[in-house]
């Protein structure tokens, strides 16, 4: 099931990505979810993990928001902010690096969270 997972995950990243920005975020964000589920909790990693969560999940929910909003100051906000979210889960993902067993898929979730710094940086 794991390698599943991760055959989706790098043909996600290495498709053309023709599909909607908000269902791809939703996507990374359940990925994230999952990725965190592999990793032994201890006392040290858990935090990590949380904080990974938080910062994977919240992309897609920034990004939602971003484009409910009503002035495109509000708008500009939320898309930096979705872009902060996805700088700081290549953070986490790279403190994880040393310690996660499934180091394809690690990186092909660094590299779809790159990618969305990289958009977002283009509003």
């Amino acid at each position: 099931m794991i390698n599943n997972q991760a055959s989706m995950i790098i043909q996600i990243a290495n498709s053309n990505k023709k599909f909607d920005l908000e269902e791809r975020t939703l996507k990374f964000g359940i990925e994230i979810i999952n990725f965190a589920k592999t990793i032994e909790q201890t006392a040290i990693t858990r935090p990590i993990i949380s904080q990974l969560i938080r910062s994977g999940t919240s992309i897609g929910a920034n990004y939602s928001e971003a484009n409910e909003c009503n002035s495109k100051k509000d708008f500009y906000h939320k898309i930096n902010l979705a872009k902060k979210e996805a700088k700081e889960t290549v953070y986490w993902l790279s403190v994880l690096e040393n310690i996660a067993n499934d180091k394809t898929r690690l990186r092909a979730l660094k590299q779809e969270a790159h990618e969305f710094v990289l958009i977002f940086s283009r509003y």
